[in-house]
This record gives structure tokens, sequence and C-alpha cells, in this order.
């Protein structure tokens, strides 16, 4: 019987301070990369999948190995187009680059992120969970290689394939996808493109709804949404006041994560309370609240809007 999966064996990618945005820029465009990375996401995606044609293909693949082999100052991942339909080509070429992790487009085998990890080891895997084979697998997907490092959902395609894009319907299929994380030690998945670019309203709202479901960050098209997603997955100073006090205090009383104590006001806290505090603090940056970063700046939207 396969043992259960744990975040700390040998060779899992560990979890850091939490994503909130994962701007996405085309693979096609090159002199678009460096003003994504300076328009204040916390990770910049370039996309070989569907943000580029198919006779651009491989130039997007040259501009991304290019572009990645040197160090850059954010998190930088490729969302390679799908196994069997260009991707093992990607992995193969991002191999001896700077890539920061890779996304792989409509997972739906184990197999094909144990065939992922075999074409670029020692690299983050983030597979993309968005047909209606790939949620029932999604636990699988999860724990299919010691490289996976999250879980991301897709809804555009699933909508397209199921024939409908009813809340009811994407909201029960992502809650497989949050569950199957959780099952699997990772960390909480990021919420799919919000397709209103200049709705910044409606995309604060749509934030807020992820995030009391339990998801963290989400993908981005446009630098006018970064700012908006932050706001709302920024933990608030007063709340990473409180988780830090919390665990200073148990950390003072020599608690060790089992059974329930007293804080510092006498009241009642478990080990359940302590993983939120500890997962507020993580979402802050780990000690504290991130350095506020620079506006959104430049243009890094185009193409096909991303699906996740």
């Amino acid at each position: 019987m396969k043992s259960s999966p744990d975040v700390a064996r040998p060779g899992r990618p560990c979890p850091g301070p939490g994503i909130r945005s994962w701007l996405y820029v085309p693979g096609d465009r090159p002199e678009r990369f460096g003003k994504a990375l300076g328009c204040g996401a916390d990770a910049v995606v370039i996309d070989l999948e569907d943000a580029v044609s198919p006779v651009r293909k491989a130039d997007a693949r040259e501009a991304a190995v290019a572009f990645l082999g040197v160090g850059q100052p954010r998190p930088v991942y490729v969302r390679v187009n799908p196994l069997g339909q260009g991707g093992e080509e990607d992995l193969a070429a991002l191999r001896g680059t700077r890539v920061s992790g890779v996304r792989l487009p409509k997972c739906e085998d184990p197999a094909q992120v144990t065939e992922a990890a075999r074409l670029l080891p020692d690299v983050p895997l983030v597979p993309l969970v968005e047909t209606a084979l790939g949620v029932e697998r999604a636990y699988a997907l999860a724990t299919g290689d010691a490289q996976v490092s999250g879980l991301a959902f897709g809804k555009a395609d699933l909508a397209a394939e199921l024939g409908s894009s009813h809340p009811e319907v994407l909201d029960a299929a992502s809650y497989r996808v949050l569950l199957a994380a959780a099952a699997a030690g990772l960390p909480r998945p990021p919420m799919s493109v919000y397709p209103g670019v200049r709705d910044l309203d409606g995309l604060a709202l749509d934030c807020v709804r992820g995030r009391e479901r339990g998801f963290f960050g989400r993908s981005v098209v446009h630098p006018a949404q970064i700012a908006v997603t932050h706001s709302v997955f920024t933990p608030r100073a007063r709340d990473v006041d409180a988780a830090r006090r919390l665990v200073e205090s148990v950390e003072r009383a020599g608690a060790n994560g089992s059974g329930a104590w007293l804080d510092e006001n006498g009241d009642l806290v478990d080990a359940a309370a302590l993983r939120q505090a500890r997962a507020v603090l993580d979402a802050a940056g780990g000690e504290g609240a991130r350095t506020r970063r620079s506006g959104a700046r430049g243009a890094a939207g185009g193409g096909r809007p991303p699906s996740s």
C-alpha cells in the first residue's frame, strides 16, 4: 500500500511563503519578460501553451530558455505544452536553466507527472487540473512524484468540457482539487484566471470568495490585477500580529502541538489553531507582512488568456 504523502520527505519541494499572484506572459513575446518581472507579481509564468500559436511554439521555447539561462529576481515558472503535444520538448529544453518550477497543463494521469520529473529532475512541478478526468484523479496527481510542489485548478477548459460554467458546478470541481492538495500535504491551490481584466471590483469580490473557501492567490493575466489580488491575499497586520503572539506563547510554554493548552490570555488553544496561525505567518512571508512591492507597471498580458 502506498504510504501517506509527507511534505518533509526527501526530494519533495518544501512550500515557502505563499505566492499570491502568478502573472502569465506569452512565451513568444520575450520583450515582455523583463517588464513582467517589474510589475510586482510574486511569480511570473512564461506561457508556452495557450498564449502561443502553433507556428511560434519553437520560438517561444527558445526565448524562454534564453531568458532562464541566468537567475532572475523573482520566481519564474514556465507553463509547458501538454505531454504528447510538445511538452516533452519543452521540458528537455529547460534542463540546465534556472527555471523556478513548471506548470503541467491538462494533467490527467500520474504517469504524466512521473515522465515530467524524469525529463526535468529536481524542479518543482505543478499539475494543472482542468479536465473532468484530472479532477477525478487530483489526489493521484498530487502524490504522483516527490517533485510535485502544488496543484492548480483551471476552470475554462473544464467548463467547456462539461458544457457548463455554472458556479456551483465549477465550485464542486475546485473543491476536489482543494481537498486533494490538503490530503497530499501541499499548499493551498491558487485560483484560476479572472477573465474580466477591467472589472477590478468583480476581481476583488471573487478573490474574497476564493479566500474564504480555502484557496490562496490566483493566476492573473494583466498587471492591473496584481494589486487587487495582493490586497485580498495579504494577511492583515492585526491577523499577523495575533498569529505571531499565539505561536510565541506556545513556544514559550514549550507546547509541542498536540493536545490543548492555554495561551497568554488564558484562552484554550489547540493544535488546529496553532496550524492556522502558522499558515497566516507563512502567507505573510514567514516573520511578518511582505515588503510592499512596486505598483503594476507596463503590459505583460496578450495572447489568448490562460485558463489557470
